[in-house]
């Protein structure tokens, strides 16, 4: 497969799931929380989730734009970006599921997600020849 195609799929993969994953913290934090983790969340712990959600939501637009155009040095610069993030999510998520008491299926899977999707970025980034 042509690499800047790879990396304008996993891209666009970005723009759904953090898009959708934003527009949901932004709506209702403490239900995303529940079904993640299977605990609630009060007070500022609301103000910080919907802050989560529109950052979220941010990244999803910098990947809907990035998306059209991969080998550009700016989409490279978002590319990186989420890959950062989904670096970060995959070993918060792994971490808090192993703290959590009897753990939690859905964070241990978007954990696996989160990982799999840095993985293949990190890969698609890598074969294109970008210096990281």
């Amino acid at each position: 497969m042509n690499k800047p195609i790879w990396l304008a799929r996993l891209l666009t993969f970005g723009v759904v799931l953090e898009t959708l994953a934003g527009l949901g913290l932004l709506i209702d934090p403490a239900g995303g929380v529940l079904v993640l983790l299977g605990a609630s969340m009060q007070g500022s712990g609301v103000v910080i989730g919907r802050i989560g959600g529109g950052a979220l939501l941010s990244l999803g637009i910098a990947c809907w734009l990035a998306r059209k155009t991969p080998t550009a040095l700016a989409s490279v610069g978002v590319a990186c970006a989420y890959l950062v993030y989904n670096v970060v999510t995959c070993v918060t998520l792994a971490w808090t599921n192993v703290a959590l008491e009897g753990g939690s299926l859905p964070a241990l899977c978007a954990s696996l997600l989160h990982g799999v999707l840095g993985a293949a970025m990190l890969g698609a980034l890598l074969q294109d020849g970008h210096d990281l």
